[in-house]
């Protein structure tokens, strides 16, 4: 996985950030995943995965959220089971629909909130 992709959010803007916006920011690029893979685009797929990966790593890695790691962990799980291990989920684009529809939640109370 590369770990360039968000070089600005790691060096510090992500933890200023509440968690329904690092959660909202981590749903856009679900969605960009789940629609490169609709298009079957590997490429950008690819990309958006590694995208995705390590905003879950930055929420997970802010110590104000210890109290949410199961939460956290757990969608992150559900979203590499998607893209890593599809056997698991007979009804594929359900799975998807309940992620994006997951995290859209979380870009509803962040645009709320400001």
């Amino acid at each position: 996985m590369n770990k360039d992709y968000h070089v600005d959010l790691a060096q510090g803007r992500w933890f200023t950030m509440t968690l329904a916006e690092q959660l909202a920011n981590i749903g856009s690029e679900v969605n960009r995943t789940i629609a490169s893979f609709e298009k079957d685009d590997k490429v950008r797929m690819d990309k958006a995965i590694d995208r995705t990966l390590e905003l879950f790593d930055l929420t997970v890695a802010d110590r104000r959220w210890k109290d949410r790691l199961k939460e956290i962990t757990r969608s992150r799980e559900l979203f590499c089971s998607l893209f890593f291990d599809q056997k698991y989920y007979k009804d594929l684009k359900n799975q998807m629909d309940f992620l994006n529809e997951y995290f859209l939640q979380f870009a509803v109370l962040a645009r709320a909130k400001r």
